[in-house]
């Protein structure tokens, strides 16, 4: 596992120029040793690019499509996103899946061309609450991820995985510290078995009503290599301090380690 944590942050439908502009007089005042992104919906990648391009938070969008050009009007291309200096690509996001009805096979071609245009997706599987209260939770996480192994292969060493529960999506409700380990240990269990990756060569996030008051304990646990933040992200002095517990997570974990 590495010790540095990474933080995302996903705006989805929300956001102004004024809110970029905002973040970005606050990270200038400081930011602290955290690895961080905002993922900002696609009309305002040119001011994240000139707001955040001399500061260490990076940006990046919430989807892209399967095709790099041609008629398919109102997508948008990761070669596109690239010219905006996105780094990451949020794809597979339960809202996309749910209302959008994306299958795994959809989203894998997306992935796939995702890493081609040289970004860093960060690929959302979780399971709903009814999956859940069946025991299907295992199952659902399984498929979700053999599908991404038979597109992408060894790829899949390029991709970050999110695990987010629906059930805990803006709901308040947040995955106890020890279902967390036990869930995120099997996903790193099937990379390891089905691609081969070591622990820690693929970084798995937890995402689902992340704030700054439960950032802490799940960053704490050691299988998580960060967190996917939500509405908490759309408010500069809260993701603020997700960083700041990133950052004394990944400084314990690198004083443990020596």
């Amino acid at each position: 596992m590495t010790a540095t944590k990474l933080v995302i942050g996903n705006w989805k439908m929300n956001g102004s120029t004024a809110q970029v502009r905002a973040f970005g007089e606050l990270v200038r005042r400081g930011w602290p040793a955290c690895e961080a992104a905002l993922c900002v919906p696609h009309p305002l990648l040119s001011a994240a690019q000139t707001v955040f391009g001399a500061t260490p938070l990076r940006w990046g969008a919430q989807d892209c499509s399967a095709d790099d050009d041609g008629a398919f009007t109102g997508d948008v291309s990761a070669g596109m996103l690239r010219e905006f200096g996105a780094r990451y690509v949020i794809l597979g996001h339960s809202e996309r899946r749910a209302v959008h009805g994306e299958t795994d096979g959809q989203i894998a071609a997306k992935v796939q061309r995702a890493v081609a245009a040289g970004l860093t997706p960060v690929v959302c599987i979780g399971e709903t609450a009814e999956e859940r209260d069946g025991e299907q939770t295992a199952a659902v996480l399984r498929r979700q991820l053999l599908q991404l192994v038979r597109t992408l292969g060894s790829d899949m060493a390029s991709i970050v995985v999110a695990y987010e529960p629906v059930w805990a999506i803006g709901s308040g409700d947040t995955a106890a510290p020890g279902i967390i380990d036990h869930t995120h240990g099997f996903i790193a269990a099937t990379l390891a078995f089905h691609v081969g990756l070591s622990a820690g060569t693929v970084r798995i996030l937890y995402g689902g009503s992340v704030n700054s008051r439960n950032a802490g304990a799940i960053l704490s646990c050691k299988t998580v290599a960060g967190v996917l933040v939500g509405g908490a992200a759309l408010n500069p002095a809260e993701f603020t301090e997700i960083c700041k517990a990133a950052a004394r997570c990944s400084a314990e974990e690198t004083s443990e380690a020596a």
